[in-house]
């Protein structure tokens, strides 16, 4: 599937401006890991794009959010290791399955670190990603209170990749950056 097929397959499911900033995020985090690991970036970039494509029709509902998503793009003829992946990307609804694949592990921690540069962007007078350092985010890493919904462990499964927690904030924040203006930060 083409990239601009696959967006507007995710706007077709996914109205929420935020949400789909935040997929547009994790695409680029997920372009950036695969040219980091030597792997296909357009490929990661769609897992990046559609794995929460059915968050709005499940609710984000943590026993079937990605299950259904799964199915979507099953249906849709999507590659069976993104499929395996977005349905890997939630532990809650995975059940007994266990992430084991770089792609499963870049997708987690790609997506699940969005959400900590873009709270660290917010909290910044500008609001805006172009102004946040790397360390902010490494430091804001050991706030547990501060953006308390995002899962330190999840983000941390970088070493599964062989990236250490800087190197993997520099890479993601500097691909957040790159479309800044698509994801409003």
């Amino acid at each position: 599937m083409k990239r601009t097929e696959a967006l507007d397959l995710l706007k077709s499911y996914v109205k929420n401006e935020k949400m789909i900033a935040h997929s547009l995020a994790s695409e680029a985090v997920l372009r950036a890991l695969a040219e980091r690991l030597g792997e296909d970036p357009d490929h990661w970039g769609l897992a990046g794009l559609l794995h929460d494509i059915d968050v709005e029709i499940t609710n984000a509902d943590p026993r079937i959010h990605a299950m259904e998503g799964a199915k979507i793009l099953e249906q849709k003829g999507i590659s069976p290791d993104i499929v395996e992946a977005v349905m890997l990307h939630n532990e809650d609804a995975a059940h007994d399955q266990e992430r084991h694949k770089p792609l499963h592990h870049a997708l987690s921690a790609g997506e699940t670190i969005t959400g900590l540069i873009t709270a660290t962007a917010l909290v910044y007078p500008d609001k805006k990603v172009g102004s946040v350092k790397p360390k902010s985010i490494t430091k804001r890493m050991k706030e547990k209170a501060f953006a308390a919904s995002v899962s330190r462990e999840t983000i941390m499964e970088c070493e599964k990749l062989g990236l250490g927690l800087p190197e993997f904030v520099e890479l993601s924040l500097n691909a957040m950056k790159k479309v800044a203006p698509d994801i409003g930060l």
